[in-house]
């Protein structure tokens, strides 16, 4: 049964958390990132990307120290405050009809060994080491990992009843998200959480795969050098965002591939005449609607793919996976993407207009041929997890994405 712990947060102080909250630091365009480091001192943009105070880039260990550093100075300057009790942090972002409601808590190592926290990605060994590494120097995590569950009434009527009550924060960013944050510090609330989780069989990490894996590995080195370990300490959770399944929204990934692999369109074509059942389609954007239904867009014309399963086995809840489909009847036999991580013949795209991007990059010759595809379930990411199996890279985009800064939990 999953084990949810409240935590004592660092988080900015209620003048400030507007300023302070940041996007994924990858997300951010090089002018964009200077412009916010030059003009706004209290982005947590400024903790992580330490060497702007030098005007040096800094990497590897020194980085790491920095950025402790800096930790350090928005403590002293009460940009942050410590919370004096364990609580967890209701949280909820809403723009139009998108919203998500969950709250921000700690989970158990132990789980996530014990396949209690369920994964559904591979992770890479040496960035896990790098990860484990940066947080032990760092002393504190400020991204957490976004992990869903089965929904479930009483959890659902506990955080209404907090989130009717008046926010601490209460902000909205420039990309128009509103975004709310409630402190549930009552101690009989706190137990009716935990006691809720206690039923619930099973976490499923949607976005922070090596994240977990990094704060397992974390986990381990502190354990060995702590003659007292107790099993309660803090490096043995890592702190996460929770939310029912039902508010997850996941989205597709194209793919573009920049050449055929040496065939003419016509050779082609016949190769994929022998999996799918081809129709060329006259009528502008074409997208699929349906699983194992794809589109493709080659040559200036979009074709609707239709696998015919005579041909194709369905042997487990991966193979029944559209992107490991289009993986094994196209990229990897014919086109000849064999590892969808390194080869740079092929690349990704997401978003709601990104059929339009595909379209446009093809016709300017960057790529030969992009293929687009109907967004995975939760139901195909928790069957391959409760499996055990792996999806293949850029399977799914999920949704929502956590501003860093908000919420951080100390080790």
């Amino acid at each position: 049964m999953a084990v949810i712990k409240p935590f004592k947060a660092i988080r900015p102080t209620e003048d400030k958390a507007s300023f302070v909250a940041t996007r994924s630091y990858e997300e951010y365009a090089k002018d964009e990132l200077k412009s916010v480091l030059k003009y706004n001192p209290f982005s947590f943009l400024h903790i992580i990307n330490p060497g702007f105070k030098f005007h040096k880039n800094i990497s590897g260990k020194e980085r790491f120290k920095l950025v402790h550093n800096r930790y350090l100075e928005f403590l002293e300057d009460n940009i942050f405050l410590k919370e004096e009790s364990p609580c967890f942090y209701l949280y909820q972002i809403s723009k139009g009809d998108f919203r998500t409601l969950g709250f921000f808590c700690a989970c158990s190592v132990v789980d996530y060994r014990n396949d209690v926290i369920k994964k559904h990605e591979d992770t890479i060994q040496h960035r896990e080491k790098l990860f484990a590494d940066y947080l032990d120097t760092v002393g504190f995590n400020a991204e957490p990992v976004l992990m869903t569950y089965t929904d479930d009434q009483a959890i659902s009527a506990l955080l209404a009843q907090e989130a009717s009550k008046a926010p601490e924060y209460n902000f909205t960013t420039t990309d128009k998200y509103n975004h709310q944050l409630w402190k549930i510090d009552e101690l009989e609330t706190i137990e009716q959480l935990k006691k809720a989780f206690a039923n619930i069989e099973a976490l499923y990490i949607a976005d922070g795969h090596h994240r977990s894996a990094s704060s397992n590995l974390l986990a381990d080195k502190k354990k060995a050098e702590n003659k007292g370990h107790t099993g309660n300490e803090a490096y043995n959770f890592f702190m996460t965002y929770l939310i029912p399944e039902s508010e997850i929204k996941i989205y597709e990934f194209n793919r573009m591939v920049k050449d055929l692999n040496g065939l003419s369109k016509e050779e082609f074509l016949i190769k994929l005449d022998e999996l799918f059942r081809i129709e060329k389609k006259e009528d502008g954007l074409y997208k699929p609607s349906q699983k194992h239904h794809f589109s493709m867009y080659l040559d200036g014309e979009f074709y609707s793919l239709y696998l015919r399963r005579t041909f194709y086995q369905f042997t487990d809840a991966l193979s029944e996976l559209d992107t490991q489909i289009l993986y094994k009847t196209i990229l990897e036999p014919i086109l000849g993407i064999h590892d969808l991580r390194k080869d740079k013949r092929i690349s990704y795209g997401y978003g709601k207009h990104n059929i339009i991007k595909m379209k446009d990059s093809i016709d300017r010759g960057e790529f030969a041929v992009g293929f687009s595809l109907v967004p995975t379930t939760m139901n195909e990411i928790k069957a391959i997890a409760d499996a055990g199996l792996v999806m293949p890279p850029k399977s799914t985009y999920i949704e929502p994405k956590l501003r860093s800064g908000l919420t951080i939990y100390e080790f």
